[in-house]
């Protein structure tokens, strides 16, 4: 038996998806942990482009139990169409289970969403606005409506009137918009409620059998470290855990369960929204990071921000996260450079440092310390040896391993699931 979890190292975006299929193809069941319909995977097969943001990426192998674990926040319309999407693209659903004890995103989470994030005006926090924030703040709050609840009809209006009679004040007295309507909010929940029921369980009983059975387990990560809501660039991150230990409050599980930590990062960086960067290219060089690695939101479509690969992120992501192993993307997306810089450390007020401060302002003070390397102007996307990668390739590699102090187990090298280098 092995339990794996999938992180990501840096800013979200990192391609975990890839990873997370090619674990899950050793998996029996996978469980989404965190997050909400705010993250997206992206897995090629065969051509075909999947984008998930609610469902495992497990889900793409037949056979494989998939669970959507407590910790995660469901848009029951986002849910539905992904499902919806995947059946008319040939996928079994079948085996898809849904925690009684996820929260639900409320139509007045995506209002709410929107709104708050216009009235920060230079300060907005660069938010997809899909009611991720609104709805962990209902959870914490105890406030949220739980996926049971939809269960119980009886239940669920009673706590749909309590909760809108606090939401429509805000929404109609602080913004000055049009107040929700209760019925119609019912009966739009009481249709997911059909379509979702036989899938509403106690996700934990199935994720301790499969344990106790000694089978093979994934657990897959939204974000990223950096994005982590204790762990990464407060407050411009996500809502919830995005960390290795995230899964244990995500799906239940022990901190002794888990075997093996994979942490992915790309050959360089990327981020969205706001906050502070310091290895970011805002220049012709992030320009042509991200037209040649596709940065674009799986999500929103939003242009990320891209620049130079930082190992003071991937060291405190290790730290963080306990990583075993890393898993490296775009590999062939940096060697079209002719010179690539890496980040070993920076400067702060005349020192060198190798530490992320929790500050932001001393953040935005940090100036990054790079190492040059040479490019590699060849195709490798064809490569599946790590023999036969370019010598400096092989450099840049190594150099990655040494100052993240853990070792590549897996590259990327093109966007198809199959285009990995696995380190033996």
């Amino acid at each position: 038996m092995a339990v794996r979890v999938v992180i990501g190292t840096q800013w979200g975006d990192e391609g975990k998806g890839k990873y997370i299929d090619i674990l899950a193809g050793k998996a029996d069941v996978v469980v989404r942990y965190s997050g909400g319909s705010n993250a997206g995977h992206t897995v090629v097969v065969n051509g075909l482009k999947y984008a998930l943001s609610l469902i495992p990426t497990g889900i793409l192998h037949r056979g494989k139990t998939c669970v959507i674990g407590n910790g995660v926040v469901i848009d029951p319309a986002v849910l539905t169409a992904e499902m919806k999407e995947l059946e008319g693209k040939g996928v079994d659903m079948s085996r898809l289970f849904i925690s009684d004890r996820a929260h639900l995103i409320m139509p007045y989470h995506k209002a709410l969403d929107e709104l708050q994030e216009k009235a920060r005006g230079d300060a907005r926090l660069g938010t997809t606005k899909r009611g991720i924030g609104p709805a962990y703040s209902d959870k914490t709050a105890r406030d949220g409506i739980r996926m049971c609840d939809l269960l119980e009809k009886d239940v669920f209006v009673k706590k749909v009137k309590a909760n809108l009679k606090i939401k429509n004040k805000i929404i109609s007295y602080a913004y000055g918009e049009k107040a929700f309507d209760a019925d119609k909010i019912i009966e739009e929940y009481m249709g997911y409620a059909e379509a979702l029921k036989e899938r509403i369980t106690d996700t934990t009983v199935l994720i301790h059998k499969a344990i106790d059975e000694g089978r093979e387990i994934l657990f897959e990560g939204a974000q990223a470290t950096m994005l982590d809501l204790d762990f990464g660039s407060f407050p411009y991150v996500t809502s919830s855990s995005a960390v290795a230990g995230g899964v244990c409050i995500g799906a239940g599980i022990g901190p002794t369960c888990i075997d093996e930590v994979y942490g992915v990062l790309k050959a360089y960086t990327s981020r969205v929204g706001a906050g502070p960067f310091p290895t970011e290219q805002d220049n012709e060089t992030g320009d042509r990071i991200r037209e040649l690695g596709g940065e674009y939101g799986t999500v929103t479509g939003r242009p990320r921000r891209c620049g130079w690969l930082d190992t003071v992120m991937i060291r405190y992501a290790a730290r963080i996260n306990g990583i075993t192993w890393l898993a490296i993307n775009h590999l062939d997306t940096i060697g079209k450079l002719g010179t690539i810089k890496l980040c070993r450390a920076y400067m702060k007020n005349g020192k060198e440092i190798n530490r992320i401060p929790a500050s932001l302002t001393e953040f935005a003070r940090c100036k990054p310390v790079y190492e040059e390397f040479e490019g590699w102007d060849e195709d490798i996307s064809g490569i599946r040896d790590y023999r036969d990668l370019p010598g400096n390739a092989k450099k840049y590699l190594k150099r990655i391993e040494e100052l993240a102090g853990v070792r590549i187990k897996y590259i990327g090298v093109g966007r198809e699931r199959e285009q990995v280098i696995t380190v033996e």
